[in-house]
């Protein structure tokens, strides 16, 4: 039998299986038959944003989407393959999530990459992907202060995403009757610290 003992993901599981499954058996049996998280999460994929982490959630409170800079294309129903779109579309008229957070962080490389352009080595997916935040992020970093420009261009990032979520129909009609909250927050990494759009409007750290 093949020594598992050095791969992290075997260890994690065993951990698991060791030190969380006993006393979450229950609630991982109620799941089984279905979910209702609250929110749906628009988050990046950086590994050092994880969602459920920050926000000590449990199994089946929160449905997460996650991809390259936390982005949210425009509604567009044109038969073509939306990932995104797909994932608001089954949490909001599915699932009934309550809220949409779109969380943004600290040191985001898929932002960066809009500023400076993308590596040569990610041209056939992350290039295209990331160009639809580009005009945003550079026109801003274009005034902002230099000490400054990163974190206002990953806010910039999230502001946008909020705004595309509001071109979805079934997302401004629930918004607007009050069934569902849209939330944009931003993730510092080395303080641990969420900051959260207010309407003044700015981020502020939440309290």
């Amino acid at each position: 039998m093949a020594d598992d003992s050095s791969d992290p993901l075997i260890s994690g599981y065993h951990r698991f299986r060791a030190n969380h499954w006993p006393a979450a058996r229950a609630e991982y049996e109620a799941l089984a038959a279905g979910q209702t998280p609250h929110t749906l999460i628009v988050a990046c994929s950086d590994s050092r944003a994880d969602p459920a982490l920050i926000f000590d959630a449990a199994p089946g409170q929160l449905f997460v989407v996650r991809n390259v800079a936390n982005l949210v294309p425009p509604y567009e129903p044109d038969g073509q393959l939306h990932g995104v779109s797909a994932a608001l579309e089954f949490g909001v008229k599915v699932l009934n999530v309550r809220r949409i957070v779109v969380m943004g962080h600290a040191h985001c490389g898929g932002v960066a990459a809009m500023r400076y352009g993308a590596p040569d080595t990610v041209q056939d997916f992350v290039a295209p992907w990331i160009a639809q935040g580009t005009p945003v992020v550079r026109r801003i970093a274009e005034t902002c202060e230099l000490e400054s420009c990163e974190q206002a261009t990953e806010e910039a990032v999230v502001r946008l995403s909020l705004d595309n979520l509001r071109t979805f129909p079934w997302i401004a009609g629930r918004e607007a009757d009050g069934r569902l909250e849209l939330t944009g927050l931003h993730f510092g990494i080395a303080e641990g610290m969420l900051r959260k759009l207010t309407s003044a409007p700015r981020f502020e750290p939440l309290s």
